[in-house]
């Protein structure tokens, strides 16, 4: 048996929830996944998977061997980057993500990151709050761009780089479009806002909830024309359809380039939030993530942060 690979596949099932689609995110068949997780069963001498016809869950010995296979696949990557890299080329795999609203500065973040050091291959993956707590804390995430305010994880310390403080913006269609480029108006109180037919993230979101809370506060209550997951679909369902939408500057800048629209901060009340990058406290870092720390501290990246978030250096 090969322990490492074994170790892999229960990750894998924890995280897909499903055998079929754990055995394909492996490469391997859904017969040789379950034969390789019986045999881990076999060689601790506990029953790990709880036998249904459907995956069900782990049991208690399951979770603490869970536990176990997801360090030891974290100190196998550190090792192997260790091994791989020299002083200054660091070589490997950073795993990153960020909650929706902020995967345009992660996207950015990454690409310099890559332009920097070659042999780092980063993952940029888009993420509910709650599942960037649970991939901070498993160790499947390596580095987390997200609402810092909220992410306190029972047992688990965390470390953050504050980036920014998050204003908001209405994002519609200009009367007239632009020379150039999205023209930032006139701010707009809340209240104004809670009367256009708008679309939003889904109420499962953290973002949700912060215009939800905004809204209340002004005296209104959120009934969204269109609800989605996706932050694309945000920018799009203005772009093309009669309907506004609430944005984060991160987000407003990377629709920039739609001369036909316009954002317009909101205000009534003021609403700031901070946004900041995150690891698991006491944990070793790997070379890749080593880069990544050094590499947000420069007055290169900062430079960015400044132009591409907040206020929109406006």
């Amino acid at each position: 048996m090969n322990l490492l690979a074994s170790m892999r596949y229960l990750v894998a099932l924890n995280e897909h929830k499903h055998f079929g689609r754990a055995a394909q995110s492996c490469h391997i068949t859904q017969p040789a996944l379950s034969n390789a997780l019986r045999a881990l069963e076999s060689e601790f001498g506990v029953v790990i998977v709880k036998r249904a016809r459907v995956y069900v869950g782990l049991t208690h010995e399951g979770e603490r061997v869970l536990a176990t296979a997801q360090r030891m696949l974290r100190e196998n990557e550190v090792l192997l980057q260790e091994l791989r890299s020299e002083k200054g080329d660091p070589h490997g795999r950073l795993r990153m993500a960020a909650v929706p609203t902020a995967i345009p500065l992660l996207s950015r973040f990454a690409a310099m990151l890559q332009q920097r050091h070659a042999g780092i291959v980063p993952a940029v993956l888009s993420m509910s709050s709650q599942d960037l707590e649970t991939g901070l804390e498993s160790l499947s995430v390596d580095l987390a761009l997200g609402y810092t305010e909220r992410m306190h994880l029972p047992g688990i310390k965390l470390t953050a780089w504050p980036q920014s403080i998050e204003h908001y913006f209405l994002l519609r269609r200009a009367r007239k479009a632009s020379a150039d480029q999205l023209r930032i108006g006139k701010p707009m109180t809340w209240a104004e806002a809670g009367t256009l037919p708008l679309c939003l993230l889904t109420p499962d979101m953290h973002n949700r909830a912060i215009v939800d809370q905004a809204l209340r506060e002004a005296g209104m209550h959120a009934v969204p024309a269109i609800e989605t997951n996706s932050v694309l679909t945000l920018a799009l369902a203005v772009s093309v359809g009669n309907v506004s939408s609430v944005l984060p500057g991160g987000m407003v800048a990377a629709v920039r380039s739609h001369r036909e629209l316009e954002a317009l901060p909101l205000v009534a009340p003021e609403v700031r939030t901070p946004i900041g990058f995150m690891t698991q406290e006491g944990v070793r870092p790997s070379r890749a993530l080593e880069a990544a720390l050094v590499f947000m501290k420069t007055p290169e990246w900062q430079a960015q942060v400044q132009q591409h978030s907040g206020t929109l250096g406006e």
